[in-house]
């Protein structure tokens, strides 16, 4: 039976193409003193509320603060992605970071905070108030990456749905270990 077992396991198996393993971004630490904020979203519609997660860590991996809070109901996830970039710069901002780069995977949300033209969509004001917030620090950078490289944020979004919000400062999060265990396995120091 355990022949029979393996041989269906293998037939079972679809192999990857070689361009979709060269597509797995996986997070990498920042050069120098900077520090990496990344962040995302998610939407919790049966309790009508949103997760936000912010990890912000260092060039040796280590996490230097985390955030896992519940958020307002949101029309969509890059109204979510948005107030999730605001609380992040927020939090790195009153914990002191001087140099920062703020990561997350929306695109548009990424592309919208980068752009320096003025954006009369409806969530305009909430990138110009990040933007703003923005020249506030040394540096501030902004950049789009995969979801893949954003795990453990995502993590902290999925545990958003707790009440208020929890805040671990130079430790690892709980509901986020898994992730920046897995983070850690692909850094070369």
């Amino acid at each position: 039976m355990l022949h029979d077992y393996r041989d269906a396991q293998s037939h079972l198996s679809v192999p990857l193409p070689s361009s979709s393993v060269q597509q797995l971004e996986r997070w990498k630490p920042p050069t120098g003193l900077n520090y990496k904020v990344n962040i995302d979203a998610t939407i919790f519609p049966r309790q009508k509320a949103s997760g936000f997660g912010v990890v912000i860590r260092n060039e040796r991996g280590e996490t230097m603060a985390a955030v896992s809070a519940r958020g307002p109901l949101v029309q969509n996830s890059k109204e979510a992605e948005a107030l999730a970039c605001r609380k992040a710069v927020e939090v790195a901002m009153d914990l002191g970071f001087r140099d920062v780069t703020l990561e997350g995977d929306n695109i548009s949300v990424m592309s919208s905070i980068s752009s320096t033209s003025i954006n009369r969509a409806r969530l305009g004001f909430v990138y110009d108030d990040i933007r703003c917030m923005g020249r506030g620090f040394r540096t501030f950078h902004v950049n789009h990456v995969r979801r893949t490289a954003n795990t453990v944020a995502h993590s902290l979004a999925d545990a958003g749905l707790i009440e208020g919000e929890m805040v671990w400062l130079e430790q690892d999060p709980p509901p986020a270990r898994d992730a920046l265990y897995s983070d850690s396995c692909h850094i070369s120091l």
